[in-house]
């Protein structure tokens, strides 16, 4: 992937929390294209790591660039560098009150400045991506937790991100509900899709993964091609870490 153009590039990363430091020095780059899942035991800073890439957690530190452009410089438009990064987080995060349509269209319209038509448009071809076209006229009570996270997944997509986050995206939902939403993921991985992973679902790792990131302590330990990290990880923490997960 030498030649893609680098999507996210994180360099020197340091975050404190009063006189915590959460993230030490994390440096990485994520290609355009590539898959990268970012897994570590709880607490190493996994999921405050990818926050830190679109603005949603400050850090002290260290450097973001997204498509070339600073997260961390004051000028900087968040908003609208948010809305080209899709997120999706552990709890699903759609709004009670909305269907599943509005809540698909709200942000094309309000962001992007989408016509409702198109907004709608739009978000009902990607409900149909996810496999949930019969549902565009519920509420999100009515649907499982998988269901819930596969909308989620159809309303960032439909924003036309440039790259995709995923915070332990399957972390919340029942065992038999999780392959329904990797499968997704899978699907937008062959697609080409630029995308960081924070995630325990190793197997997602092996099939899908470019390369995988393990962080303890919130230091980034191994940076390596998923078969590397499978078959020889070079840190002791990160072999204790794949004994515990795989067995």
């Amino acid at each position: 992937m030498t030649d893609q153009k680098t999507m996210i590039d994180l360099q020197n990363v340091s975050k404190w929390y009063k006189d915590f430091q959460v993230l030490t020095d994390c440096t990485t780059q994520i290609k355009q294209g590539e898959v990268v899942v970012v897994c570590g035991p709880s607490g190493s800073g996994k999921s405050t790591l990818i926050k830190t890439v679109n603005g949603l957690e400050p850090f002290q530190a260290g450097t973001i660039l997204v498509d070339g452009i600073s997260i961390n410089d004051p000028k900087t438009d968040l908003n609208k560098l948010r809305s080209r990064v899709g997120m999706v987080f552990q709890h699903f995060e759609l709004f009670p009150h909305l269907s599943i349509t509005e809540n698909l269209t709200i942000a094309q319209v309000k962001v992007l400045g989408r016509s409702e038509a198109e907004a709608k448009k739009k978000g009902l071809a990607y409900l149909d991506r996810v496999g949930l076209s019969a549902h565009a006229a519920k509420f999100p009570a009515q649907l499982s937790g998988g269901q819930q996270q596969r909308v989620a997944i159809a309303r960032a997509l439909s924003m036309d991100p440039i790259a995709m986050l995923f915070d332990e995206p399957t972390s919340a939902l029942d065992p038999e509900m999780i392959n329904e939403v990797l499968d997704v993921m899978v699907g937008l991985a062959k697609e080409g899709m630029t995308m960081m992973c924070v995630t325990h679902e190793m197997g997602f790792a092996r099939q899908v993964a470019d390369r995988v990131i393990f962080m303890d302590q919130g230091k980034i330990v191994e940076d390596c091609s998923k078969d590397d990290f499978f078959n020889a990880p070079r840190g002791e923490r990160a072999q204790q870490f794949l004994n515990k997960i795989l067995h």
